[in-house]
């Protein structure tokens, strides 16, 4: 019998991750991750990197920029704009729905 076994993350807007956490969430290594920040693609809480936490919303970003880079081989600033432009088609999207309730 050939059975598949999906484990998964349940991510909220609320919660946090740590450095380590992040890295090993993207099965990336930490400098990857420090690499997004230096980038401008994930904003950490926190001054110095032992303490920095991230938020749920950051373990999406960070894992749509391992896809951008590792599968359609974009670097890190063409991931930073990728990441941008699709954040703002998603607010884009929100907007019409919201004009489209209210019609």
């Amino acid at each position: 019998m050939n059975e598949n076994v999906v484990m998964g993350l349940i991510v909220n807007e609320d919660m946090t991750l740590t450095l380590a956490e992040l890295s090993h969430a993207c099965r990336v290594h930490a400098e990857w991750i420090v690499a997004l920040v230096e980038e401008g693609i994930l904003e950490p809480q926190g001054d110095v990197r032992t303490g920095w936490l991230f938020s749920g919303p950051s373990l999406r970003r960070a894992r749509m920029a391992v896809h951008l880079q590792q599968d359609l081989g974009v670097n890190l600033a063409g991931a930073a704009l990728a990441l941008d432009l699709m954040d703002e088609l998603e607010s884009l999207r929100r907007q019409v729905a919201f004009l489209d309730r209210e019609t």
